[in-house]
């Protein structure tokens, strides 16, 4: 019979997720596992490793969508309280922050995908809608991704004075438009289209030219440069 009192410190030492990673290097952990070591404890019926795994069945096992949680859906589960999903939201943050170190050197955009792999990062995840620009050089190196503002699930405001501040302080000689849509619907709203064709006009008469501007969903991305929308 099960013991709902049954805990981590009473299985054999090789099947303790801490252990383990010290015994077998943390490749030999599952996800599951590796949740577990962060949130150090389950609840009164479920081990660490039980919770984690319950965690990761609601959302069909996928990190990507994890990275999307917020705190209030993290402390839903019984045994996750504040710091215990502080540490997952804080884990989850500094691998994409990894990711993105992992590119230091220049990247190059040639293309609406390469923009999109500079960006997706930043983007992809938000549960709110954030407005960022990826500013460019004459050889069209990234100089830096700057975030711009953040808004509601609907909508954000773009301040057309920071955008073209930050491009004269980088001396930058094009820019990139980017905002995400949460829903998924990557179908630009007349705003979007009002926005983009007003900072196109700007870009133009400060000489450093608005290239593209995209709306970025889940693994997925519309282009205005490819869409005739700029």
């Amino acid at each position: 019979m099960y013991d709902g009192n049954l805990k981590i410190k009473s299985w054999a030492e090789e099947d303790r997720p801490r252990e383990k990673l010290i015994l077998k290097g943390r490749n030999a952990l599952s996800d599951a596992e590796l949740i577990a070591i962060l949130i150090g404890s389950g609840n009164k019926k479920e081990t660490a490793v039980e919770l984690s795994k319950k965690i990761l069945s609601t959302i069909n096992n996928d990190l990507n969508y994890l990275g999307k949680l917020s705190l209030n859906d993290l402390i839903k589960f019984p045994g996750i309280g504040e710091a215990k999903a502080i540490s997952i939201i804080a884990a989850m943050e500094l691998g994409r922050r990894r990711k993105e170190s992992a590119d230091e050197n220049k990247s190059i955009i040639v293309s609406s995908n390469d923009a999109y792999n500079e960006i997706s990062s930043v983007l992809s995840d938000l549960p709110h809608e954030e407005f960022w620009v990826i500013y460019l050089n004459r050889k069209n190196e990234v100089l830096k991704k700057e975030h711009i503002s953040k808004g509601g699930v609907s909508g954000t405001i773009a301040d057309t004075k920071i955008i073209f501040k930050h491009a004269i302080e980088l001396l930058a000689s094009a820019v990139i438009l980017c905002h995400n849509h949460p829903s998924g619907n990557l179908k630009p709203s007349n705003a979007d289209l009002e926005l983009t064709k007003g900072l196109k006009e700007i870009g133009q008469l400060m000489e450093t030219p608005v290239l593209d501007h995209l709306i970025v969903g889940e693994k997925k991305y519309l282009s205005f440069a490819d869409e005739g929308l700029i």
